[in-house]
């Protein structure tokens, strides 16, 4: 399949001056508790790169408009993606039992390649699960001192799966829908068994080297982060007493696959677009990409939303302790929105820092899809999750 640059991809980006409504968009973000933004805008109006806040505690020094970025969730939709190539390759069977690929893990043969991308398979969320009822089961440790001390340990990505196996599912495969790390973990052991390479090596063979993404990064355990980058913060309390933790570098192995990739807002413009314009997998795979489950809205790897102004985005956000990203595409590719938020020392918890950021959310895609009208694409924000 061939892969060229659109013609969108050699415009020429336009000052904060020109596009003052999005300049003032990022600015309000900051205001609400975010401690930088980086903002990238492909529209009819050609391309805008912005910024606000700060790119580090102390410093008055705005983020890169260049920035890489912990991209979180975004993860899944590469992820995603080169399953799907793998499909249409024939190397996989998308209504095949997982089973058939990953036989050590000994998993229900209900649970086929396609439940896995669209987290309908029933299996826990290796970070945790939360019940209607209130009731919390803990996966590994996320929040807290016992967080920000095992920033630097490293996991492997059988021992994620096997921590969410040996508790109770939480429904039957098939039968509902439930965002859950575990499936991309599963995903990524699939590829790697399938192609007899390591999820990076495939990465770039087949979706990083041909899109020319230089600045996108399967990371591994490396707590590393390329230059330019802002800095991302955790505040948390620890024996009655609040400190902010600089979570920067971190080994993402305690999300692996599910969330831990680098990126650029450049790169996510053009991977999102190369994706929604048909560029990386077949129409019909395409299509069965982005036919949403009814109950939430979620495809294969991405959510698909309509937006009350007309039309509909294709869309995966993506955030933990320390940083937000998102990525949004009309469906053909023609016009997206990529940004990056870092959170900072504001004195919000978790469910707070989760309704900001979905407000920035809104606020943006309202801008960017809809001209700014009230009440639009209110529902384009996935569910709030502890982790990515």
């Amino acid at each position: 399949m061939s892969i060229t640059p659109t013609d969108q991809d050699k415009l020429t980006p336009r000052t904060g001056q020109d596009r003052p409504e999005l300049q003032n968009a990022i600015q309000e973000i900051v205001d609400s508790g975010f401690a930088g933004v980086q903002l990238r805008v492909h529209d009819p109006h050609g391309e805008w790169v912005g910024s606000a806040g700060v790119r580090k505690l102390g410093e008055s020094a705005k983020p890169p408009t260049n920035g890489h970025f912990r991209i979180g969730s975004n993860t899944k939709t590469f992820v995603a993606t080169l399953v799907l190539q793998l499909v249409a390759d024939g190397k996989i069977g998308l209504d095949a039992p997982a089973d058939d690929y990953l036989p050590e893990f000994d998993l229900d043969r209900q649970i086929t390649v396609r439940m896995l991308l669209q987290h309908t398979s029933g299996l826990f969320n290796f970070t945790g699960e939360y019940y209607p009822d209130g009731t919390i089961v803990p996966g590994i440790p996320w929040q807290g001192q016992e967080y920000v001390d095992g920033l630097s340990h490293t996991y492997q990505p059988e021992e994620l799966v096997r921590l969410a196996l040996s508790k109770p599912v939480r429904f039957a495969p098939g039968t509902d829908w439930s965002y859950s790390n575990t499936n991309y973990v599963l995903a990524k052991l699939l590829i790697e068994k399938v192609t007899g390479r390591s999820l990076a090596e495939e990465m770039q063979r087949r979706i990083l080297g041909p899109l020319g993404l230089s600045g996108t990064i399967v990371p591994g355990a490396s707590p590393e982060i390329p230059e330019p980058h802002a800095h991302g913060y955790y505040r948390y309390e620890d024996t009655g007493q609040w400190k902010v933790a600089d979570v920067t570098r971190m080994s993402p192995s305690w999300v692996s696959a599910a969330g831990d990739m680098i990126s650029t807002t450049e790169d996510l413009h053009t991977f999102i677009a190369a994706l929604a314009g048909g560029k990386l997998i077949p129409a019909p795979l395409l299509a069965e990409m982005c036919k949403p489950y009814p109950k939430i809205g979620y495809g294969l790897g991405v959510f698909v939303q309509e937006t009350d102004c007309g039309g509909a985005v294709i869309t995966h956000n993506g955030g933990f302790f320390g940083w937000g990203a998102l990525m949004y595409s009309t469906p053909d590719g023609s016009r997206t929105l990529t940004a990056s938020l870092t959170t900072g020392d504001a004195a919000l918890d978790f469910a707070a820092t989760a309704e900001v950021f979905q407000k920035a959310q809104q606020r943006l895609v309202k801008e960017v899809f809809c001209g700014g009208q009230a009440g639009s694409a209110d529902e384009a924000a996935e569910p709030a999750q502890p982790t990515t």
